[in-house]
């Protein structure tokens, strides 16, 4: 994996690419594969479980998610002729695959490719019996693109209250309380649709606290849907759609009867880590502030300039040259009609207050920052001479277009994994006193 023209402007520069480097290449799923899978003659290991092939008539890979025709390509390599068959569905296919069919969705809202490409994971667990092994490879982005919207609703509804949710900054977690209430195939549908079957869940997490029944919506966990609590976060954001007077009709329905057991392989805690080792390598201190930074995506920007003006200042909480770490997932509260994504948002608000020398880097893990082709972008002080400009961009969310401006965006393309954001500050030695709130 490689950045296209990244920024090298100092030696900085080029530590904070090359720990964004090294944190994508470990999330790959053929790295993830590689450390938690182990196959001897007839025993199949993920993690610490252990599967007998040989109980087996047929292995299927059933899944979806950004990168899930990476991760279908990297089980096909591993396990060879004793994987049968299989359906995925990606967004972005860049992965070939021969015995899984690959087919292609909308991402960040679900369309029409969403719809068939569930049907048809869907109608192939369906002819699953209780001799055969389903490996269910999901990851994020699976909530749209494995869309399977329950009777009564339209792909349109699932799309237009998504839209919504997303452009007022919800979490997550709250977007997938109402995707869950409102599909077939989220909340362990999956796992029931495959019944009786073995199914084990193979998972890239691209979520703060790698729950299972986040990643995609938890296709492989069974649980009770809950239309009241979709409902309180339509309205705590105000979102307007069909999907209200939906929920209001419909009732609680009870988690799926099926016995499941879910292996993550892959999350943010692999890709800064493996971004630590590179800054350790290179003699500089390093902290891991957190994997679970969430919250406005340029709030959080700001917040990471400010430890790293303190560090620059007095050496806390960490002496230069130090690398500061973090993962997690910000989002965007969209109030203008520029473009961007939460790395652009959190990389430009950062550059308003970083001290001199210091460099900042996020990207998003998947290659894709929001709907823009930048991954993220990488900073310094200078990036901004004009604080008010700065301000004035990110209320009309066009980092995007001010970041390319100023030769700041990383693009890679599609990387085949997804664990979210990873973010690099790189503060070099010596003491830069800086009060911060240029203006």
């Amino acid at each position: 994996m490689t950045f296209a023209d990244p920024p090298t402007d100092s030696p900085a520069h080029e530590l904070a690419v090359d720990c964004l480097t090294a944190g994508i290449e470990a999330s790959l799923p053929a790295r993830a594969v590689e450390r938690h899978c182990r196959l001897n003659g007839e025993i199949l290991t993920i993690r610490d479980a252990t599967y007998d092939l040989s109980a087996y008539d047929e292995v299927l890979v059933l899944g979806g998610g950004k990168g899930s025709d990476h991760l279908a390509a990297a089980l096909e390599a591993f396990l060879g002729e004793k994987l049968t068959s299989g359906v995925v569905v990606t967004n972005d296919r860049t992965a070939d695959t021969e015995r899984v069919t690959v087919l292609e969705g909308e991402h960040p809202t679900p369309g029409e490719g969403s719809v068939a490409g569930a049907s048809a994971v869907l109608e192939r667990a369906a002819d699953a019996t209780d001799r055969t092994l389903v490996l269910a490879t999901i990851a994020g982005g699976g909530s749209a693109l494995l869309c399977a919207p329950a009777e009564g609703l339209t792909v349109d509804d699932i799309r237009t209250v998504t839209e919504g949710l997303l452009d007022a900054g919800a979490s997550i977690d709250e977007v997938n309380t109402v995707r869950r209430a409102c599909s077939r195939i989220k909340g362990g549908g999956l796992a029931a649709a495959a019944a009786p079957a073995t199914v084990v869940g193979v998972l890239v997490s691209d979520v703060v606290g790698d729950d299972p029944a986040v990643i995609a919506s938890g296709p492989t966990v069974p649980t009770e849907t809950d239309p009241e609590a979709a409902l309180a976060v339509l309205e705590r954001y105000g979102v307007d759609s069909d999907v209200r007077a939906w929920l209001a009709d419909a009732a609680p329905t009870k988690a799926a009867d099926a016995a499941v057991e879910n292996h993550i392989i892959a999350s943010g805690r692999d890709a800064v880590d493996a971004a630590r080792d590179v800054a350790r390598e290179a003699d500089y201190e390093t902290i891991v502030l957190s994997t679970r930074i969430e919250g406005e995506a340029s709030e959080a920007g700001r917040f990471h300039a400010a430890i790293a003006a303190e560090a620059a200042d007095s050496g806390n909480p960490v002496e230069p040259p130090a690398v500061l770490l973090s993962g997690g997932e910000t989002t965007v509260t969209v109030t203008g009609d520029g473009d961007g994504g939460p790395n652009c948002e959190f990389a430009l608000a950062g550059a308003v207050d970083l001290p001199p020398g210091a460099v900042l880097a996020a990207v998003d893990t998947d290659g894709g920052d929001g709907s823009t082709d930048a991954a993220g972008a990488v900073v310094d002080a200078s990036t901004v001479t004009d604080p008010r400009t700065a301000y004035d961009v990110l209320e009309n969310n066009d980092s995007y277009g001010y970041l390319d401006d100023h030769g700041a965006l990383l693009r890679c393309g599609a990387t085949g994994t997804n664990v979210n954001d990873l973010r690099v500050v790189v503060i070099p030695a010596g003491r830069h006193s800086f009060a911060g709130g240029r203006s």
